[in-house]
């Protein structure tokens, strides 16, 4: 499986399927983050899906972008509470698993279209 195939799969497994057993084998125990209030290591990310699901969030990828061990992600992310955001992640991969992590997350209702092009 090549590693857009792979991070296709873990949003479909755990940000939509919210099966955070999916995780154990497909990310790097020394996984490193750069996303604000979030720690490094697996037990890191963990400890914010297990609060970030209980808002049942849907990812609906726009674009999937992937070259050589990089992984670039923009999708439309919606919550129970009717709350959508533009959510751009980034990620590398190592032997097949998620190893890093950037990203940028904007709510769509606090931010002003000066072209009028839509965010998606």
């Amino acid at each position: 499986m090549d590693n857009k195939q792979i991070v296709l799969d873990f949003y479909e497994k755990v940000f939509n399927g919210w099966d955070l057993s999916y995780v154990d084998a497909h990310m790097k125990d020394d996984y490193r983050q750069h996303s604000a209030g979030v720690r490094d290591g697996k037990e890191g990310f963990m400890e914010f899906m297990r609060e970030f699901i209980k808002k049942e969030p849907h990812a609906e990828i726009v674009k999937a972008i992937a070259e050589d061990d990089m992984v670039c992600m923009f999708f439309k992310c919606s919550f129970k509470d009717g709350t959508v955001a533009k959510v751009f992640d980034m990620y590398r991969l190592e032997d097949g698993k998620l190893a890093e992590h950037w990203d940028s997350v904007m709510r769509v209702d606090q931010i002003e279209q000066a072209a009028g092009n839509g965010h998606f």
